[in-house]
């Protein structure tokens, strides 16, 4: 299928450049692309996911890739999208910032072979040029009044908090530096969400005015979740991709609890399946939804992507675990992530007599007399077997990393360690 086709019919496409004269472009040979992520905070999050893939997708049909980190344009704070000014980041910050996320550049794309992709930073080649040789070289070839016309230009301008010189300037930086890539690496392309379309074209004209040549844009819809609401939140905040701030566990179960009225959209969007066979799974997810086929492909695909097979595969366990599988096949590296999910009580083993004391140790019973009443329900489990009142959690087998997980219901969990009085 034509290139271009395939990311429309995946609702990847909101504005182009002349989409016939791209897609001829895009099938007559490798064409040099390129997405900027500004280093706004030391991780990225799913919402920068799409241009990560988007890259991904044009690295596998061929296409020279150039993902760029904004160590420059970061400084000043993209206007687009926002109703006010960015606080500015130190220098120092932004550094931290810009080895953070060129890290998380590097983990989706091939950076080795004869396709291999180029990390760019646009720091490189604009925090040496000085602001005079700056507006002879690139200012006098673009107009206020085409400036004035964007619109994350307009949007502030007629806002209550209205707009600062620096951030008006941010066009100026991004149309450089795709004029910079076209001129030093022949980069025709570049892509970002619906609210860089302005910032975009602004860099096409640069370029035509600059060398006489031709560039081309591409834009994909921004997300939102189909009851309105932003995409990529939760309660507990923005879904990143550093493991350290969003655990493989919690990234995956923000996948796994998408919404059945966005889990189409998803896919289509962020997978890097066949399109025959997404179709597939979601015709498949249409006859039986409470089965969540959709979700779990979407959620383990991603997953692995970001965080590598290990990692997704230890976070699925560990997800078995913690809604009903038997603990006991949990290996060492899914109890490992069982473990940074959950509560852990450490106790001696001569404290293991009094279990409702435990009980009520790890919070899973309020009272002794609580606890007693649910053991005689059989509402506990300890490893996945039902716990009664005679158990001595001394003569359980742990499980892998010597745990034992009690369990009330089927979403309450605490960890135990027993050691040697």
């Amino acid at each position: 299928m034509n290139f271009l086709a395939d990311l429309e019919r995946r609702g990847l496409v909101h504005d182009t450049t002349d989409r016939d004269t791209l897609a001829a472009r895009l099938a007559s040979g490798p064409i040099g692309v390129y997405v900027g992520f500004d280093p706004t905070a030391d991780s990225l999050h799913v919402g920068h996911l799409l241009g990560q893939i988007g890259l991904r997708r044009f690295q596998l049909a061929g296409h020279h890739v150039f993902p760029l980190a904004g160590g420059a344009t970061g400084m000043v704070g993209d206007p687009s999208g926002r109703s006010e000014e960015r606080n500015l980041l130190t220098r120092e910050e932004l550094d931290h910032n810009v080895r953070r996320i060129s890290g998380q550049l590097e983990s989706i794309l091939e950076f080795d072979g004869p396709n291999a992709a180029t990390l760019v930073n646009n720091a490189d080649w604009t925090a040496n040029a000085s602001l005079l040789e700056f507006l002879r070289d690139i200012g006098k070839h673009v107009s206020v009044s085409q400036m004035l016309g964007k619109d994350s230009v307009k949007s502030r301008l007629s806002g209550d908090s209205g707009l600062s010189f620096t951030e008006f300037s941010y066009m100026l930086l991004q149309a450089n530096d795709f004029r910079h890539l076209h001129d030093t690496h022949h980069v025709e392309l570049q892509m970002g969400g619906s609210d860089q379309w302005g910032n975009i074209t602004a860099g096409i004209d640069l370029i035509r005015r600059t060398s006489g040549a031709g560039a081309y844009g591409l834009t994909w819809p921004l997300l939102t979740k189909s009851d309105g609401s932003k995409f990529g939140k939760t309660a507990s905040g923005a879904v990143w991709l550093d493991p350290e701030r969003t655990s493989p566990y919690q990234f995956r179960q923000f996948w796994i609890n998408t919404d059945d009225a966005d889990v189409a959209d998803r896919l289509m969007r962020f997978s890097l399946r066949p399109i025959d066979e997404i179709e597939e799974v979601l015709r498949r997810h249409g006859d039986a939804p409470h089965e969540r086929e959709a979700q779990r492909m979407l959620a383990d695909e991603l997953t692995a992507l970001v965080h590598g097979e290990v990692a997704a595969m230890a976070a699925a366990t560990a997800a078995e675990v913690l809604f009903g599988g038997d603990p006991r096949d949990a290996d060492g590296a899914a109890m490992a992530v069982v473990a940074g999910e959950l509560a852990l009580t450490e106790i001696a083993s001569n404290e293991c007599d009094d279990l409702p004391a435990v009980l009520v140790t790890t919070g899973l019973a309020k009272s002794k007399g609580d606890a007693r009443r649910t053991l005689e329900q059989r509402g506990f489990r300890c490893n996945g077997e039902v716990l009664d009142g005679d158990c001595d959690l001394r003569t359980i087998a742990p499980l892998e990393g010597g745990f034992v997980l009690l369990q009330k219901g089927r979403t309450s969990h605490h960890l135990l360690r027993i050691f040697s009085a």
